[in-house]
């Protein structure tokens, strides 16, 4: 790897548990010569603002109400608003010194546009985001409940985890890892996802990891 470290900025809306996955990596051999130097989370009250702070990581607070107040309250004030939005997330981004290398998408519940995709991937900073689970399946929020409850009816015997890269369709870009969970039948929604969460915790660092290593030789 080369002697400039891989920066990471990392996106969060909650708990933020991926995230402290991540900056476990970073402080180990997992992720070695990575650092994360920002984190953004579009919402005030997310935990994962707590564990950057106690890593000492600058963080940024990006929320989109602002943007909805300044708009119409219609469909098309709400898209206006949403593209100001991203533009803007963009730009933050952007402007960061040093400039990261890939953004994490750690449990960030908000749809990223091209009005933010476009200006990043222009200067080639890589998006890549964890999902659970697995390609073609449950995209969109509430992915483990829904395959709970598919699971519950009979219909499918496993679910799964995947890290993939960030396009303007959600949950669409190509995986970069993946890894099924067994379904139980007995098992409730909790215990589901107490299993879906361990398996996040290795799969972003390993997701992370794979997106580094075809950055530079």
């Amino acid at each position: 790897m080369s002697s400039s470290p891989f920066n990471l900025v990392v996106l969060v809306s909650g708990n933020g548990s991926n995230l402290q996955a991540l900056i476990d990596a970073c402080a180990s051999s997992a992720l070695p010569n990575t650092r994360i130097t920002h984190v953004i989370s579009n919402r005030k009250a997310a935990y994962g603002l707590e564990r950057a702070a106690k890593a000492s990581i600058p963080t940024t607070y990006h929320n989109l109400v602002a943007y909805k107040k300044k708009h119409p309250q219609d469909e098309q004030g709400t898209a206006a608003a949403r593209t100001e939005y991203d533009a803007d997330l963009a730009k933050i981004i952007l402007a960061l010194d040093p400039r990261p290398d890939v953004i994490v998408c750690a449990g960030w519940m908000h749809i990223l546009t091209p009005d933010f995709l476009n200006p990043i991937a222009s200067q080639g900073v890589r998006v890549i985001n964890l999902h659970p689970a697995l390609p073609g399946e449950f995209a969109g929020a509430g992915a483990i409940e829904r395959a709970w409850e598919a699971g519950q009816k009979g219909e499918i015997k496993r679910t799964g985890v995947m890290i993939h890269e960030v396009i303007a369709e959600v949950d669409a870009g190509d995986a970069i890892v993946t890894e099924e969970v067994p379904l139980r039948q007995e098992e409730s929604l909790d215990d589901l996802e107490e299993r879906i969460h361990k398996v996040e915790h290795g799969l972003i660092v390993e997701g992370t990891r794979r997106t580094l290593a075809k950055i530079k030789p």
